[in-house]
């Protein structure tokens, strides 16, 4: 059974940062594809972040020059590492593991079979 379990979370003033994790189980982790989506009340989820199985990432362009996402596959875990939040971060973040997931189909949410419960984030103006 594939489990993917968001943390790191919180309530944070605008230009603080966050590092959310996602610690994954029941699945070859090296294997697939990461990504972090968001979704604000009332709003689509929508894609923030992803990294392949062989290291690619890609950023929404919102994010691009203040979000970094990594992974650890010893470790079987993806971080998002958020700095300069801004008041429009305000989401819950959840993350998403897809297999062969690359290039445009990479910010789609349809690319990812696996998705965690997701972790509040709250940035204060």
């Amino acid at each position: 059974q594939v489990q993917l379990v968001e943390s790191g979370g919180g309530l944070v003033q605008a230009g603080g940062s966050l590092r959310l994790s996602c610690a994954a189980s029941g699945l070859t982790f090296s294997n697939y594809d990461m990504g972090w989506f968001r979704q604000a009340p009332g709003k689509e989820r929508e894609f923030v972040a992803a990294i392949t199985s062989g290291g690619n990432t890609y950023y929404e362009d919102s994010v691009k020059a203040r979000f970094t996402i990594s992974r650890a596959n010893a470790e079987y875990r993806a971080y998002l590492q958020m700095n300069s939040l801004k008041p429009e971060d305000t989401a819950v973040y959840y993350c998403a593991a897809g297999y062969r997931v690359y290039g445009s189909s990479a910010y789609l949410r349809e690319s990812y079979r696996y998705w965690g419960q997701g972790t509040q984030v709250t940035v204060s103006s």
